[in-house]
């Protein structure tokens, strides 16, 4: 059975603390509670947004409608081969929770992922991805719950068009399906990837390499490069890494030779946001009750009474600044809500 709260405060359900109120909030604890709830015509209250943690969304003013948050937990190995393990985790388990019991299975392939904030169900609508893996790589299948009739819904790892932070979830399934659980295959065949400058230098520390090393070094990286979102409030990195053509690239890096540059498939190249914000001088700068974190630029904080207006307005400025200066687009990461 499923309760639906009235005139609710989200400052607990979102990163960046902002008290921000919604009209309606149901908590979906299992599958069936899902599915019966979607059925009910009760539910048909419009609009209404998917929340999972709130570590990626930026709420600009109240919601008026019914938000939708999906607590299911549970983490179950359901097929074991030769080949490759099938896990299947509910969509309200912490991301890091999953990915510390992976590691504890023995699991390898996710550890490159751990520490970032959120959910399970978050993770395949970003394509959430650090240190060279995406989780496009791990993912085998999505299960979830139409909010138009409440049927259930499979989609593969192909139906699901991963892309750079972006999925079909952020597209023609926005808002249109409650994801309850992800299934994720693990290769018996692990491979460590270690090929980011930071994550090597982090690893020289520990007598071997391995999934339980990689984990604990990239925890260190984060904890000592990114604020604590129970400290400080904030939705990770705001903007996407942008990509652009070769030609593009080779033609900043004669004006700014030290401009990093990832080579990625065909003609395409992605550049370093944080780098680009950096050269714009506006590394730890602050307007108000917000600014660009001290250590990573691409981090937008919530100094404790910023409005959800203040921290967007704050973000727009950056991409004028960094359009002015190297006529690169800055696409927002964060999903700007209200």
């Amino acid at each position: 059975m499923s309760i639906i709260q009235e005139n609710v405060s989200l400052a607990a359900c979102n990163t960046f603390h902002l008290d921000i109120r919604a009209r309606y909030l149901v908590e979906l604890t299992t599958v069936s509670v899902t599915t019966e709830f979607l059925k009910d015509p009760g539910s048909r209250i419009s609009p209404r947004f998917v929340l999972g943690g709130g570590s990626n969304v930026l709420f600009v003013s109240d919601f008026d409608g019914m938000i939708i948050r999906p607590v299911i937990k549970g983490i179950e190995v359901i097929g074991d081969d030769r080949d490759q393990m099938l896990v299947r985790a509910g969509a309200g388990e912490s991301w890091d929770t999953f990915v510390e019991w992976c590691v504890s299975a023995g699991l390898g392939g996710i550890e490159n992922l751990s520490l970032i904030p959120g959910t399970v169900g978050a993770s395949p609508v970003q394509n959430i991805g650090a240190y060279g893996v995406e989780i496009r790589e791990l993912i085998h299948s999505v299960e979830a719950v139409s909010l138009d009739d409440g049927e259930m819904i499979t989609l593969d790892g192909n139906d699901c068009r991963f892309g750079y932070r972006d999925s079909v979830f952020k597209h023609e399934f926005r808002n249109k399906l409650v994801i309850t659980s992800v299934i994720y295959s693990f290769s018996k065949n692990y491979e460590p990837r270690t090929g980011y400058a930071d994550l090597a230098r982090a690893l020289e520390k520990f007598p071997q390499v391995n999934a339980r090393t990689i984990r604990e070094a990239v925890i260190a990286i984060r904890r000592n490069k990114l604020p604590d979102p129970e400290e400080i409030g904030n939705a990770g990195s705001f903007f996407k890494n942008p990509v652009v053509q070769a030609n593009r690239a080779i033609s900043l890096r004669k004006t700014y030779p030290d401009l990093p540059v990832y080579i990625l498939s065909g003609e395409q190249t992605k550049l370093s946001a944080a780098w680009l914000i950096d050269r714009c001088g506006l590394k730890g700068a602050r307007e108000g009750n917000t600014g660009t974190y001290w250590k990573q630029p691409l981090i937008l904080v919530n100094y404790g009474q910023a409005t959800g207006n203040e921290i967007l307005g704050f973000a727009r400025r950056i991409q004028r600044s960094v359009m002015d200066q190297f006529g690169i687009s800055l696409e927002l990461e964060v999903n700007v809500v209200g």
